[in-house]
């Protein structure tokens, strides 16, 4: 099989979807559905799950129709065809992988590491910590794939705990550990959970620190107690870790936001959380804020180190 295209409603999507998130990630899947033009993370799921939208409804073949499932045959047969030629040919790259969590507030943290990373003759991934890319990336370690982890995001816990939009679900931070993957983790924004745009953002949380990050995007700065939560939850997923696991904490913040002078800087609700990560796994804890490139290149050091065999 060297591509899928499925056409369906709202029940043979959902038939269709749930068959080809089980297919690896690479091989071609188009969806042609009624529903493409809404929220179709339910059928995307954290897999590489291409929609199209029938624009007509799919009762029989018509003009409208006509068009549109021969432009998705088309595409699929494009698809199928490239992946086709891509597994016959001999693997160009067989650097070991390593996939690292990101997001805005701590993308010179990870561009540190991955550059570090990449001296040192890995293949980086970077995954958005926006939830699907947090299930996403657990998905990878599922797999197989990767030799290495460096979780230096795991803001979705924070919107796990709070009700934000961007929850990876209860799972997130697991699957390393579970599969003895070596993994390097740091609690990288977890100083905010994320809303939508600003009216969106529930009542109940009207008189918090609020940040509008962009007109669709409304950071909520997490509090002390929530903040010793998320040092409660990460320290318990890494206790139970079965493979080599260091935790980094940076001591001089933990996001862009988390930094003297800016909005979400508060050292009493980090030190909340950070003494509640205290005795889990081996800690190393850096004086620095997390985007000193110093802290991303200590984390991909160590992972080497890890992966290569070294001190654990």
């Amino acid at each position: 099989v060297d591509a899928v295209l499925a056409v369906g409603g709202s029940g043979g999507s959902s038939i269709a979807a749930r068959a080809v998130r089980d297919l690896p990630i690479g091989l071609p899947k188009l969806i042609v559905s009624t529903m493409a033009a809404g929220d179709v993370a339910p059928y995307v799921g954290a897999k590489d799950v291409t929609m199209m939208y029938s624009v007509a409804d799919i009762a029989g073949v018509n003009r409208v129709t006509r068009r549109v499932l021969g432009n998705a045959a088309a595409a699929a047969a494009g698809m199928a065809k490239a992946y086709a030629e891509a597994r016959a040919a001999p693997s160009v790259d067989e650097r070991p992988v390593v996939a690292a969590s990101m997001f805005g507030v701590t993308t010179p943290a990870v561009d540190a590491a991955r550059e570090r990373l990449e001296e040192l003759g890995y293949e980086v991934l970077v995954f958005h910590a926006t939830g699907a890319g947090g299930r996403a990336m657990e998905g990878l370690v599922e797999s197989g794939l990767l030799a290495g982890v460096l979780d230096l995001t795991t803001t979705e816990l924070a919107d796990d705990l709070v009700g934000g939009v961007l929850s990876a679900g209860p799972e997130r931070l697991t699957a390393a550990g579970r599969h003895g993957v070596p993994q390097v983790v740091a609690p990288g924004a977890l100083d905010m959970v994320n809303f939508g745009p600003r009216e969106t953002v529930p009542e109940r949380f009207a008189g918090r620190n609020l940040y509008v990050h962009n007109p669709t995007v409304t950071l909520m700065r997490t509090t002390p107690e929530e903040m010793a939560e998320l040092g409660r939850r990460v320290a318990a997923k890494l206790a139970d870790a079965t493979g080599p696991t260091v935790l980094f904490v940076p001591l001089g913040g933990v996001s862009a936001l988390d930094a003297p002078g800016m909005q979400f800087h508060d050292p009493a609700a980090d030190e909340a959380c950070f003494a509640e990560l205290e005795g889990a796994v081996e800690t190393e804890r850096v004086d620095v804020n997390i985007n000193d490139p110093v802290f991303g290149r200590a984390m991909a050091d160590r992972l080497h180190q890890m992966i290569s065999g070294g001190s654990q």
